[in-house]
């Protein structure tokens, strides 16, 4: 009788811990792939979050095209996305209700190093120009991701010297208020593609307004 009810008190217990748990909330991502032209406007309408973006061609081949994938993000340091025969990411179209709330760039950077590399460049200079079409108070986050190569603790730190770099790249090349520029490291703990934590796709600088 004491093993039944003991074990009844751990089932409701569960029960309970299970409905109090958060949902998990969705959020879509809209992410460039190396050599993807960045268009301003897509950059204003994600970061400003103030109207829907465009149709987007999931074709990986169009140059001028993004990605937008969904992603459930259960905990503040958790992203995992569905499985995509191509390139295992689920891939999906925005639609009039349905805008990416975050904004993720292939940022190429020197190896083990914060120093950009010139082939980042025009990506970056695209998303200033977008940066510069939003209301003149609006914040913006800098977020640092890396793959998991190497230790978490030292991934952290280049994740957030990463995040800074590209912060000071926006203000000393575009003239951003440094104010506007938040930044924020999290190394490998939110990778865009979770099956494969050293895939390239997880090597990335994020924006999101706020």
């Amino acid at each position: 009788m004491i093993r039944y009810l003991s074990t009844l008190a751990l089932a409701l217990a569960a029960a309970v811990a299970m409905i109090a748990a958060p949902a998990a909330k969705a959020e879509k991502v809209m992410v460039y792939r190396e050599g993807q032209l960045v268009i301003p406007e897509d950059v204003a309408d994600v970061l400003g979050n103030t109207r829907s973006i465009r149709l987007l061609d999931d074709a990986p081949a169009a140059p001028a095209k993004a990605t937008v994938k969904t992603t459930a993000m259960a905990t503040a340091s958790r992203v995992s996305v569905s499985a995509h025969p191509s390139d295992k990411a689920r891939v999906v179209r925005a639609d009039a209700n349905s805008a990416a709330s975050a904004l993720s760039l292939p940022v190429q950077f020197a190896f083990d190093s914060a120093e950009i590399l010139p082939a980042a460049r025009t990506q970056l200079d695209a998303l200033a120009k977008g940066i510069k079409l939003l209301a003149p108070g609006k914040i913006v986050t800098v977020e640092g991701h890396t793959d998991a190569s190497g230790s978490p603790a030292y991934n952290l730190e280049l994740s957030r010297n990463r995040a800074r770099a590209v912060r000071d790249y926006l203000v000393h090349e575009h003239g951003i208020d440094a104010a506007r520029l938040k930044t924020v490291g999290y190394g490998p703990s939110q990778p865009i593609e979770d099956t494969d934590p050293y895939a390239a796709i997880n090597r990335r600088v994020q924006f999101r307004g706020s």
